[in-house]
């Protein structure tokens, strides 16, 4: 499925799959955004799917960003593959 990224009301609306074919525009895109507005936040409850490569991007984003002036969070219920890999790096 194909991954896509909306904003809406300053929310990232994500949508599809994040995954090895994706990853690499997700990460742009939300860069972009991080670059140009400084707080991001993403919406999950439309993720399908998500593989290693996805979370290592999301993860990065929460690593990298979590000591800058901006804000990076993840809201929704989408796919728990996120929550229980932010767990297991004691990130969650």
């Amino acid at each position: 499925m194909a991954l896509q990224i909306n904003l809406r009301n300053g929310v990232c609306m994500i949508e599809g799959s994040i995954n090895t074919t994706t990853a690499k525009m997700f990460k742009s895109h939300v860069k972009s955004l991080m670059d140009k507005i400084g707080n991001v936040t993403i919406n999950i409850d439309n993720v399908k799917e998500i593989d290693v490569t996805g979370l290592s991007v999301l993860r990065e984003f929460y690593l990298n960003h979590k000591n800058s002036k901006g804000a990076f969070s993840i809201t929704g219920n989408g796919c728990k593959e996120i929550y229980h890999d932010f767990k297991t790096y004691g990130i969650a």
